[in-house]
């Protein structure tokens, strides 16, 4: 019974840790943009050029 009086309050400072690391998340702006980092892994920053076609034209 006396573990009690040792692992509530550890479990109070740890929750208002967690909590504490969440709003200062939420603050600097980290869960503004969801989606972008994940469709900007998807596309190139500059798409590469396309190759371009030799045209097979009889020799004279």
């Amino acid at each position: 019974m006396n573990i009690l009086l040792l692992l509530i309050p550890a479990a109070l400072i740890l929750g208002a840790l967690g909590l504490g690391a969440f709003l200062w998340a939420l603050r600097s702006g980290q869960f503004d943009d969801l989606d972008g980092a994940a469709n900007r892994v998807l596309y190139d920053e500059d798409p590469a050029p396309e190759p371009r076609r030799r045209r097979n034209r009889p020799r004279r």
